[in-house]
C-alpha cells in the first residue's frame, strides 16, 4: 500500500509571448506585484514554431520567461492561471489578446503548465483549469512529450529551464535545512 506524502513545493515559472516587446514591462510588473521577486529571467526569444497565434496577436511574436524566488504549493497553480488570464484580459483589445501568459511550475522530475483547455493528457485541478504535463526530466535533461508545445522542446527554452532547475534544487536544499 502506498503511503500518502506531502507534495514538495514547486518553482513558479511564467512565460509569455506577444508582438510588442514594450508591453512586456507592464506584464512583468503585474506578475512581480502578485508573485514577488524574480530570480531568473530569460532573454527575449523568437516565437516562430507555430503560426496559430498570428491572426489574433500579429507577427513577429517574442517569448520571455521568468522564474520566481518564492516557492509555491502545487495546488496554487489553478489560481495562478486565473490571475494570468486577468492580465491577458486587461491588455486585450477588440476581443483579441495581445499577450499570452503561460504559468506553470517546476519540480525536479517534471515541468507542468496550466491551461483552461481539456485534453487526454491533461488533469483537472479545479477552478476550470487543467494541468498539462509538458516535459519530464530524464537522463540529465528535459524531454518533450508527444503533445509538448514545440517551443518548450527547443534549445532556448530548454536552456532556460535547466538554469531554473539548478536554482530550484538549491532552493529545496535551503528550505529543508531551515530550522526556525
Amino acid at each position: 500500500m502506498s503511503q500518502p506524502s506531502p507534495p514538495k513545493p514547486a518553482k513558479l515559472v511564467i512565460g509569455f509571448f506577444l508582438h510588442e516587446k514594450t508591453l512586456g514591462t507592464s506584464v512583468v510588473e503585474n506578475l512581480i506585484e502578485k508573485f514577488g521577486d524574480v530570480d531568473i529571467v530569460s532573454a527575449w526569444m523568437s516565437f516562430d514554431q507555430t503560426t496559430y497565434y498570428e491572426p489574433e496577436m500579429g507577427t513577429p511574436l517574442f517569448r520571455r520567461m521568468m522564474a520566481f524566488e518564492t516557492l509555491i504549493h502545487q495546488s496554487e497553480l489553478a489560481q495562478v492561471k486565473l490571475f494570468t488570464n486577468e492580465i491577458e484580459n486587461q491588455f486585450a483589445g477588440k476581443g483579441k489578446r495581445i499577450v499570452n501568459i503561460d504559468p506553470g511550475y517546476m519540480l525536479l522530475e517534471r515541468f507542468v503548465l496550466a491551461t483552461g483547455k481539456n485534453f487526454a493528457h491533461r488533469i483537472y485541478i479545479g477552478k476550470r483549469i487543467y494541468a498539462d504535463l509538458t516535459l519530464v526530466f530524464r537522463k540529465g535533461r528535459f524531454e518533450a512529450l508527444p503533445w509538448s508545445f514545440p517551443d518548450y522542446a527547443g534549445d532556448q527554452v530548454q536552456a532556460f529551464l535547466m538554469r531554473v532547475r539548478e536554482k530550484y534544487a538549491l532552493d529545496l536544499k535551503k528550505a529543508s535545512s531551515y530550522k526556525p
